[in-house]
């Protein structure tokens, strides 16, 4: 049953406006959603559940489930990305932040990141005014006016390079997204990594923002304020990347490791703001502090920031990141001071 996981391209075809089809069948979006991401596997799902979502996509349940097919991903170099919401290659990724929470800026790094690995980069220009926007753009092969224009470049480049094209969610809700995805689709062009964006900043009131998605970046407030960066919530973002059949045993066996610790450091953490550090018992202490050790390690320094922060960029394989969190968790950074830790590739 591992081997499991929803077509969320059909669904993404079939059945647009999925968040209010869900609510008409008496399913909550944010069960969907999770189904959609891997967060909640196939596996475990209620039958009625997926019985529902074939209705509403008008297929029969194999064509809604797909068995054995391996989804790839793409390592970005990003510690927080990579452990706990890897990038699927081919796949959409839905950026869920407020303003100001530096989705732009992670949005930019993607870009250069898969320059460097050889994507062609492509944006569709937002509906309206958005300055900010402009921040990105040095990072951007082609930028299009249109869903016309962008399907031409991306049907030509398609063919011999892999792609990464956002758009901002504005697209999404006049379905250009979903017409364009299904053209490219229907000539066979897969190789298009998709990143969706909401300049306005309404997609964190939302279940289902962009429809079905293969990975889930949910930006945190939290994180953001206090200039822990990329500010991206390592226990509500998802992939699918992530499902048992996907991905090695070990890096799953870290990520939920990793993402228990964080969880209880963030319950620890409103105590210890309210009545000191002391007045936890000594392993709940141990707990916070390990949590607060991880947390910043997961911090990490963008090349394209480097102007503004001068810090020089790092790239951080999986593979270390595994390590490094492992030891982590193993406590064999108990005692090593946490700006050490902040902000740093790969440790020593």
């Amino acid at each position: 049953m591992d081997n499991l996981r929803l077509n969320v391209a059909l669904l993404r075809r079939k059945v647009p406006n999925l968040t209010t089809a869900a609510k008409s069948v008496g399913l909550r979006p944010a069960t969907v959603s999770n189904l959609c991401t891997g967060k909640i596997p196939v596996g475990r799902s209620e039958v009625r559940t997926i019985v529902a979502l074939a209705t509403l996509a008008e297929c029969s349940l194999d064509d809604l489930i797909i068995r054995g097919e391996k989804v790839d991903m793409i390592e970005t170099g990003i510690k927080t990305l990579d452990l706990f919401a890897p990038l699927a290659k081919g796949g959409t990724v839905g950026l869920v932040a407020r303003y100001g929470m530096g989705q732009l800026v992670v949005l930019a790094e993607m870009f250069h990141r898969l320059r460097k690995a050889g994507y062609s980069t492509v944006l569709l220009s937002p509906e309206g005014e958005h300055p900010e926007v402009a921040d990105i753009l040095d990072e951007v092969d082609y930028v299009t006016e249109t869903r016309e224009v962008a399907y031409e470049i991306m049907a030509s480049q398609g063919k011999t390079k892999n792609i990464a094209f956002a758009a901002d969610r504005s697209h999404v809700l006049t379905g250009d997204i979903h017409s364009l995805q299904q053209k490219l689709e229907d000539i066979g062009i897969d190789s298009v990594t998709t990143f969706l964006v909401d300049l306005k900043g309404e997609a964190v009131d939302e279940d289902l923002p962009y429809g079905p998605l293969e990975t889930l970046w949910q930006f945190d407030a939290d994180l953001g304020a206090r200039r822990m960066y990329p500010a991206v919530n390592p226990i509500y973002s998802t992939s699918s990347v992530l499902e048992g059949a996907h991905v090695d045993q070990h890096h799953l066996t870290i990520q939920q490791k990793a993402q228990k610790l964080l969880r209880r450091y963030r319950e620890l953490r409103s105590i210890v703001q309210l009545n000191g550090l002391t007045k936890l018992p000594e392993v709940e202490r141990a707990t916070f502090q390990r949590g607060e050790r991880l947390e910043a390690y997961l911090t990490q320094p963008f090349y394209v920031a480097e102007e503004y922060t001068g810090t020089k960029g790092e790239d951080v394989k999986l593979t270390d990141t595994l390590e490094d969190v492992r030891k982590i968790l193993a406590g064999a950074y108990d005692s090593c001071e946490i700006d050490k830790l902040a902000y740093k590739g790969k440790l020593n």
